[in-house]
């Protein structure tokens, strides 16, 4: 019996479709400290192919262009699609999800996922990253982690995962058995980043409601998220929103033997 097609998350499916605009206005970056180890780690410039497994927006692509490198973005959302399409314009994007990748083997030389790797089946993806990378490749798997360390970073959260339900998270680990099992791909190891993203209130309004179950309330719960939310922010024109950044990198043995 063949595998079961893979298909995209609920949550992701149809929150990240309804959630672009506050996705543009509230989601951060990467931190520059970050993104220069990951061009260098995993050797971007220019005559390299990197494939970046769920880009979203382009939020990460965005960073890595200037390096050289050529991005190809794997996106089953539309709306994210059309997102990435104006804010990467130099950059290939296919629309498939990452555990049945529409490219050839061995056409890339360097992998990575930002905010976004939770949401595959780790092993179906590791199994077709091993398939499109050259050997000794480097996949780099990147999340912002609010630092909850904050009191009223702490007291956002407990806002947000009322409504999480069985929406996947990182902070979960769940995602790392994949690389437990797999023969391919080394233990990810982790590099950690702080990386405060200086921001607006409105704007970190926004960063909540872009949360892919939180864009798929109703229009009343939604207000009432957001209302928490700016009761909790801290006073001001400005707010501080403190972040680790976490960068795991996993390199593709030169023995691998893809099934």
């Amino acid at each position: 019996m063949s595998p079961e097609r893979p298909r995209v998350h609920p949550s992701a499916a149809v929150g990240f479709e309804l959630a672009v605009p506050d996705y543009e206005l509230g989601r951060p970056g990467f931190p520059d400290t970050a993104v220069r180890f990951l061009v260098d780690r995993l050797r971007l410039g220019p005559g390299r192919v990197c494939v970046e497994l769920g880009p979203g927006t382009g939020k990460l692509s965005q960073l890595l262009v200037p390096s050289g490198v050529r991005i190809v973005g794997i996106e089953p959302v539309d709306a994210m699609r059309r997102a990435f399409a104006r804010n990467v314009p130099g950059g290939d994007l296919v629309g498939a999800v990452a555990e049945e990748l529409p490219l050839r083997d061995g056409v890339a030389d360097a992998a990575v996922a930002a905010q976004a790797f939770h949401w595959f089946d780790g092993l179906r993806s590791l199994a077709e990253l091993a398939r499109v990378l050259r050997p000794r490749s480097v996949l780099g798997l990147v999340w912002n982690i609010r630092d909850e360390d904050t009191p009223w970073v702490r007291a956002m959260t407990d806002v947000i995962e009322p409504y999480r339900g069985s929406t996947p998270s990182h902070r979960s680990m769940r995602w790392h058995a994949a690389f437990e099992t797999s023969d391919a791909w080394s233990a990810p190891e982790r590099t950690s980043f702080a990386y405060v993203h200086r921001t607006t209130p409105d704007r970190v309004v926004a960063r909540v409601l872009s949360i892919s179950f939180i864009a798929m309330l109703t229009d009343d719960e939604r207000a009432a998220v957001a209302r928490r939310v700016r009761e909790i922010l801290p006073t001001g024109d400005e707010v501080d929103v403190p972040y680790v950044t976490g960068v795991w990198l996993s390199e593709l043995r030169s023995s691998a033997t893809i099934a």
